[in-house]
């Protein structure tokens, strides 16, 4: 996929603000009237990630056409056949010409132009910049010759490390480190930034996406599971044989292969490697190979007993009347044949009557009716709900969709306590006597003036009873990665500034449920939903703070930790924490969308089953 910024626009400015605010590696001696002549390619890559001749101008810079893009960021890649000693150096370099380029594969050309460093998504995303020749004038010099053989990223090539720390002095960037491939595999990919790369027969890791895109794996057993994903564990453990793969030709011309996670792109996959703000290191396929299907199916949970009580989150991603009618019925029948009719579901993402419209509207009640609708039709309960409405545009998410989280429940296997009116503003607090909790408000949002909430849905709280026991239930969407720098930002570790809003949500349902349990210390209360973050995290530690909450998730084995699969890792974000009176239950993370090209949703469904 392109960058949303087009490079013509933003190649000047963004070279020129890192000149002068210093931000890239030797830019403080480099001058835009410089020039050099007879510059190499592995001249003009230098040993860090940002060019050491930044911002000069360079003539007679001489390469092999290996690769052509004619959409997006139009330009050509370029090959020294010639290498050098040294294998901290790439021979390949990308030439931005922004209009369609004019040369073909296997011309020789000699192009003088200004190098510059291009940060797909800007200076304040944090990515890595990519070494260019812009304002080119190209000489083609011959016609059809041999393509510099590739590179072979192969397991035993690219390091288990993934990346050294950032220089503290520069404020924790790795752009002014000496690349170390033979340590680090970030340093490995950039050594090769425009090389002409080829990996062999490799297992996919990430579907396609809607962009023509896939990943792969070529480090078959890092991290893997029985599925055929790779497991993001931890902040340490980033699986450094993860490589996205784009196709060169349009797909007007070729279709992009479809593939779901555990399929294997066989034969030879070759062409420049490339980086980009989607995904970091990308091989844009000049040859693309072929997807074998392994057969992946979406799993089906156990049906809860007679005495169990099974309840489910599921993350429906925008869901308003606007859908298609398939979106609804596709839906449905996950609930009813995948999650066997849940009793108590929790939705997040549910939009209001219109959608993204923004004008005003916030009631939803056409969503829910459309949706239980297709659920009977499916085959399942007559599914009764409890909500409250959002303030208009106050809780995130699609400008005018007022997205927020929504309880189903079977009233054949379970009941809803409602207790006292509520509105958007009013918060729901604890009492009880007796030893025995209750909600002030049911249903009920926690501390909704809480700035931990501002442009982020509020906590949903309701009081169920399944066969004479409270259950208290706590529907979440925490605040978005949105902000984050990726696994491949210049800092390491990258900043990862979301968290600190996620850490405050945290904190306040943690402290909610501390006042269940100290009023009920055997309450049976789940905290359930898209948490946006993973098992590991600080977000989840809070949550679980003095041990009121237990992530059911850990319960599975390390590998079928996963809801979301995100650039080739399968991991965490959405869960469901029992309180300590849940003490046996069974859990399930329903492996039904993140692993398929074919989506309802990019989230699995979470389910635990118990005996209150």
């Amino acid at each position: 996929m392109p960058s949303s910024i087009p490079r013509s626009a933003a190649v000047s400015a963004v070279v020129a603000a890192a000149l002068a605010a210093g931000l890239l590696a030797g830019s403080t001696s480099a001058a835009a009237d410089d020039s050099a002549t007879g510059t190499r390619v592995h001249d003009i890559q230098g040993t860090t990630r940002v060019s050491p001749l930044v911002g000069k101008q360079v003539t007679g810079v001489t390469g092999i056409v290996t690769g052509v893009r004619t959409y997006g960021s139009r330009g050509f890649w370029i090959q020294d056949p010639e290498a050098d000693a040294n294998p901290a150096t790439s021979e390949g370099l990308f030439v931005f010409t922004s209009s369609v380029p004019t040369v073909a594969v296997g011309d020789a050309v000699s192009v003088n132009g200004t190098v510059t460093e291009y940060v797909p998504g800007g200076l304040n995303s944090g990515n890595q910049s990519l070494t260019q020749l812009s304002k080119p004038v190209i000489t083609v010099v011959s016609k059809g010759n041999a393509v510099p053989a590739p590179v072979t990223i192969a397991p035993w090539s690219v390091p288990d490390e993934y990346t050294p720390e950032g220089d503290p002095a520069a404020g924790g960037s790795i752009n002014g480190l000496t690349l170390d491939p033979e340590t680090y595999a970030l340093d490995y990919y950039e050594s090769l930034e425009g090389t002409n790369v080829r990996v062999g027969t490799s297992r996919v890791v990430g579907a396609t996406d809607p962009y023509s895109e896939l990943w792969v794996t070529v480090k078959p057993w890092e991290n893997r599971n029985w599925r055929g994903g790779t497991v993001y564990g931890s902040y340490e453990s980033q699986n450094t044989g993860r490589l996205q793969i784009q196709s060169l030709t349009p797909i007007a011309q070729q279709p992009f292969p479809k593939a779901n996670v555990g399929d294997w792109l066989r034969g030879t996959t070759e062409g420049p490697l490339d980086f980009n703000q989607f995904g970091g290191y990308t091989l844009t396929a000049r040859t693309l190979g072929t997807v074998e299907d392994s057969g992946l199916e979406r799993e089906s949970t156990d049906k809860q007993h007679k005495n169990e009580l099974a309840v489910a989150t599921y993350n429906v991603e925008n869901l308003d009347p606007t859908d298609p009618q398939e979106k609804f019925d596709a839906l449905a029948k996950a609930v009813v044949d995948n999650l066997a009719s849940p009793d108590i579901l929790a939705l997040e993402e549910i939009q209001d009557n219109n959608g993204a419209k923004n004008d005003g509207t916030v009631a939803a009640d056409q969503t829910v009716k459309k949706f239980t609708d297709a659920i009977v039709a499916a085959g399942g309960p007559a599914y009764e709900w409890r909500s409250v409405d959002p303030q208009n545009n106050k809780d995130g998410g699609e400008p005018g969709g007022n997205i927020r989280q929504v309880f189903l429940f079977n009233p054949e296997r379970v009941s809803f306590t409602d207790r006292a009116a509520t509105d958007e503003t009013s918060a729901t607090a604890v009492t009880g006597s007796k030893g025995r909790a209750a909600l002030t408000v049911s249903p009920g949002r926690i501390d909704p003036a809480n700035t931990a909430w501002d442009s982020s849905r509020k906590p949903l709280a309701g009081e169920f009873v399944f066969r004479g026991r409270t259950v208290f239930v706590i529907a979440n969407h925490f605040g978005s990665k949105g902000g984050d720098e990726s696994i491949v930002s210049h800092h390491q570790p990258p900043n990862r500034s979301s968290e600190a809003k996620r850490l405050l949500q945290a904190q306040a349902v943690n402290a909610f449920v501390k006042d269940i349990v100290a009023l009920e210390k055997q309450a049976d209360v789940l905290v359930v939903g898209d948490i946006n973050d993973f098992e590991f995290s600080g977000t989840t530690e809070a949550l679980a703070d003095g041990d009121v909450l237990y992530p059911a998730v850990k319960s599975l084995p390390r590998s079928e930790r996963y809801s979301y699969v995100y650039q080739g890792n399968s991991q965490v974000l959405d869960q469901i924490l029992t309180s300590p009176g849940v003490r046996h239950f069974e859990y399930d993370s329903v492996h039904i969308n993140a692993e398929f090209a074919d989506q309802d949703s990019d989230h699995d469904p979470q389910v635990v089953r118990f005996r209150p």
